[in-house]
């Protein structure tokens, strides 16, 4: 199954809105064979913990990287110049295009 980053980007902020901390997608035939490929994903990437089998919770680096690409222009350039790279450049590049709106906005440059 291919990475899909949009569809990363989409999960991770639909886990962020959810009121509860934890995830919970339990590892059954009748689930989203795709969201629990991505999920495992974003375990991989660090942005997702597991705390038992099915359940998950964001991580700080998950909040980070939400905070980051939560703009839709920002993740727009992101996918521009990134295309389909790995969640570490997806990660460098967010995080500078978005050091960049908040320099513009306040004059401090980082």
């Amino acid at each position: 199954m291919k990475r899909d980053n949009d569809y990363i980007r989409e999960l991770l902020l639909q886990f962020e809105a959810q009121d509860s901390d934890l995830i919970i997608i339990p590892p059954t035939v009748d689930q989203d064979r795709r969201k629990i490929h991505h999920v495992r994903l974003m375990c991989d990437a660090g942005l997702l913990n597991m705390e038992k089998e099915g359940v998950y919770r964001l991580s700080y680096q998950g909040h980070d990287f939400i905070e980051a690409i939560r703009d839709p222009g920002i993740w727009q350039k992101v996918v521009e110049k990134a295309g389909g790279a790995g969640i570490d450049i997806l990660i460098g590049l967010a995080k500078g295009f978005l050091k960049e709106e908040i320099a513009k906005h306040t004059g401090f440059d980082f």
